[in-house]
């Protein structure tokens, strides 16, 4: 079973979304599907095979005050409008609706990785326990520590699943996938630094110390994961895309042109993705 995860990381998801385009474009079909933060919402566009969907969100509705901004922040106490994105945009009645009921008729299995904020532990969340227009399970999964509240689910809050477990390829390996296209939103090189995130870290543990200390070491839990797939990229189990460079961009990024470029790096560097899947 070949399976696809995509990380995510916020607008510079881009790049899996010029990934899985390519995918659709292409015929690549996978028999699995999981994601993380942002690359939940880019796995759920190309099982519903909308191509060309999360494009447009990257490049058009991001613009808007009321996906990220202090407009966000003061309506919802998130910086990111979270219910905005995956609510008044996807839901059925909404501008760009996201077609469920083909999520549903496809036959792959799609996980979504959140993080309980009480606990610090991944919480996977199945397409069965998801309904049309009730996209909670994306909605925890894109939610950032900090800059946004806690999104409750049955009144469990719940984090970005990105801070605990980023490159979720064992749950995928445990799900029966035995070989894994990866899609990184940075370079296959790039190794995160835990001094980035003490101040989040610190801030976060005042009120869910677990959560607070997934974020401090967050960075580590990254790095081994990533060495750990680009070992098994080597005995021909994974297949690891990634972009050679995304410059100064960074998660809430809202340079256009930046995240076009990125969305076109990501569609070129999927031309790897056909050989691999033609391997036996």
């Amino acid at each position: 079973m070949i399976g696809v995860i995509d990380v995510g990381g916020g607008l510079r998801g881009s790049y899996g979304a010029g990934v899985l385009d390519w995918c659709m474009d292409n015929d690549a079909v996978f028999d699995y599907g999981i994601g993380v933060s942002a690359g939940s919402a880019n796995i759920a566009s190309y099982l519903a095979h909308q191509r060309g969907r999360n494009y447009t969100f990257y490049t058009e509705y991001m613009s808007r005050p009321e996906y990220i901004g202090w407009k966000a922040l003061l309506k919802t106490k998130s910086y990111v409008g979270l219910e905005y994105i995956y609510g008044d945009l996807s839901d059925s009645w909404g501008e760009y609706p996201l077609d469920w009921q083909k999520i549903k008729e496809n036959p792959a299995p799609f996980k979504v990785v959140a993080t309980n904020a009480y606990t610090g532990l991944p919480v996977y969340f199945d397409k069965a326990e998801m309904r049309q227009d009730e996209y909670m399970a994306i909605k925890a999964s894109c939610n950032v520590p900090v800059v946004d509240r806690p999104y409750k689910i049955n009144g469990v809050p719940y984090y970005d699943g990105g801070i605990s477990d980023p490159v979720p390829y064992k749950r995928a390996m445990e799900d029966g996938c035995d070989r894994l296209v990866i899609i990184l939103t940075r370079p296959k090189n790039y190794r995160r630094i835990a001094k980035t995130d003490e101040k989040a870290a610190h801030l976060l543990s005042a009120v869910y110390p677990s959560a607070g200390k997934d974020v401090l070491t967050r960075g580590e839990l990254y790095n081994r994961q990533v060495d750990e797939v680009i070992e098994l990229e080597k005995q021909g189990k994974v297949l690891i895309v990634a972009p050679s460079d995304i410059g100064h961009m960074k998660t809430l990024t809202k340079d256009v042109t930046t995240i076009r470029e990125l969305y076109l790096k990501g569609y070129h560097d999927a031309d790897a993705i056909a050989n691999f899947m033609a391997q036996q």
